[in-house]
């Protein structure tokens, strides 16, 4: 439990980023369950003798982080942390990150067919006209809660055998990399927010105005062609994506 003693003003640590560890520590123990809330900012002003806007400054950066959530008129609560998703800097399946984030992932097929894509497509995957493309349409879960959802085509001629798997229990990278000519080596990526549409309430179950993390990648083997054109939209309210930057020495 929260203690006056556990803040110190002799060291040179800032008293907001103290409280705010220590209402991560408790946070994480579960001292603070989801949903419940945390004291007010005039109890833990006068819990530990700081001024309010030191302890607006440590909760605020909670709430930015993903770890609270505050409701005018009603507190401050303990919200579901978010998945932390190494998608924007990692070829590694969905399956393997949330496997390592210590969730369950599951995968729920909504389409799986052989079509002749809009000429848009087409282009995007190189194809000539009337060329055929597979079309996989997926609703991505951790701990069956829905934050993912992607539209990935794939062009036929190169990669028919994927047709011959079961998408909702393998790995659609692990499969297209069995053949040196499907095997994904290198993957562009176009990241923005966009506001959610009816298509993502009806499948995410995310709430209207709410923002969406949508990710339009292309994939290539290691010749240089192209083997997947994919769209996803994560849910902007349950998803960070972690990056490292190294400098060049």
């Amino acid at each position: 439990m929260l203690d006056a003693s556990q803040i110190n003003k002799n060291i040179p640590v800032p008293l907001y980023f103290q409280l705010k560890e220590l209402l991560l520590t408790e946070i994480k123990k579960g001292t603070y369950k989801i949903g419940e809330t945390i004291p007010t900012e005039n109890e833990l002003s006068e819990m530990f003798h700081i001024s309010r806007t030191t302890v607006r400054q440590a909760v605020g950066e909670l709430e930015h982080e993903g770890w609270l959530n505050r409701v005018k008129s009603k507190g401050t609560f303990v919200a579901r942390p978010k998945f932390q998703q190494s998608f924007t800097q990692a070829l590694e399946s969905f399956n393997d990150q949330i496997i390592q984030s210590g969730r369950v992932p599951n995968t729920v097929v909504l389409d799986f067919k052989v079509m002749i894509p809009a000429e848009d497509i087409a282009a995007q995957l190189g194809l000539k006209p009337k060329e055929k493309a597979i079309y996989i349409h997926r609703k991505r879960c951790a701990d069956n809660e829905p934050i993912l959802m992607v539209e990935t085509y794939l062009p036929y001629e190169r990669c028919s055998f994927v047709m011959e798997h079961d998408l909702e229990t393998e790995s659609l990278y692990a499969i297209l990399g069995t053949d040196e000519k499907t095997r994904i080596c290198k993957i562009e990526r176009l990241i923005e927010a966009v506001e959610a549409t009816e298509y993502d309430i009806r499948n995410l179950g995310i709430e209207s105005g709410k923002a969406i993390q949508q990710f339009i990648s292309t994939g290539y083997n290691t010749f240089g062609d192209i083997i997947e054109y994919s769209i996803s939209r994560y849910r902007g309210d349950r998803n960070t994506f972690k990056t490292t930057i190294m400098q060049n020495q």
